[in-house]
């Protein structure tokens, strides 16, 4: 038992020490330190053409491709379209359900996320002090240079506990050990569209996990943290369409420290 522990322990201390010492130095380079942590999402299919995207510095996203000109500033309305869900129901994990009254409550949940996902970024742009954007409930409220806002979920990773329940975490060996980090994760990709022209303008995808640390027992649901992760997003969204030129966005840290 002692050995079990003690990787979760030094997990702690080393978390701990970079809290102490190196909170400004992990704060401004926290999207070259995700990039390093998180892997970008396999593109899922939302976007027509994922090979155009790069790492951008100045955007906490990991794929971005913005249409050369274009002007966000042109731009006073925003219509977040619903959420799409289709790529969701194609992730592996689910695919190895083997119990349908399980699997038809795991789509129940992913309709609620997705509701959830877009309630929080209109809400989000309705609070924006800067009232960067108004708001359009419809097509036929526009009466200014619109943007629509198209939003795919494309992977949310059940927890760790819930993976040991259904027996997908490996040989009966490697669950304590896999146990000790639990990596909760989520992916999105999204689109800028003119709803003038009908044209793509920017498109966008990410992949971001809600922490890397010890083991939170208090977060059982299959989809874990993904609300908070969504949170994130819709304050990054924010943030994106308030940047002045050359302003760098940041992600948050990566990681949050959990105690037991």
């Amino acid at each position: 038992r002692a050995m079990a522990t003690y990787p979760a322990r030094l997990a702690v201390w080393a978390c701990a020490a970079v809290l102490v010492t190196g909170c400004s130095f992990v704060r401004n380079k926290s999207n070259a330190l995700k990039t390093v942590v998180v892997q970008p999402a396999p593109d899922a299919g939302f976007i027509a053409n994922p090979a155009q995207q790069a790492r951008r510095a100045d955007w906490p996203f990991q794929k971005v491709w913005v249409k050369p000109g274009f002007q966000m500033a042109a731009y006073r309305e925003l219509m977040v379209a619903p959420v799409n869900t289709r790529h969701m129901l194609e992730m592996d994990w689910l695919h190895k359900a083997s119990e349908a009254y399980w699997l038809g409550n795991v789509r129940k949940d992913i309709g609620r996320l997705a509701r959830y996902f877009h309630d929080r970024v209109v809400k989000e742009f309705k609070e924006d002090p800067n009232r960067r954007f108004l708001v359009l409930d419809s097509f036929r409220q526009r009466r200014q240079a619109a943007l629509g806002l198209e939003l795919a979920l494309i992977e949310i990773n059940p927890s760790q506990p819930v993976l040991h329940a259904l027996s997908w975490a490996g040989p009966p060996g490697t669950r304590t050990a896999a146990g000790l980090v639990n990596r909760r994760a989520a992916a999105f990709e999204g689109r800028l569209r003119d709803l003038q022209t009908g044209e793509v303008v920017a498109t966008f995808a990410d992949r971001d996990r809600q922490d890397i640390g010890p083991l939170d027992l208090t977060r059982l649901t299959w989809y874990g943290p993904a609300r908070g992760i969504m949170d994130r997003w819709a304050r990054q969204f924010v943030r994106i369409a308030n940047r002045k030129p050359g302003e760098l966005v940041t992600d948050p840290v990566p990681f949050t420290l959990l105690p037991f």
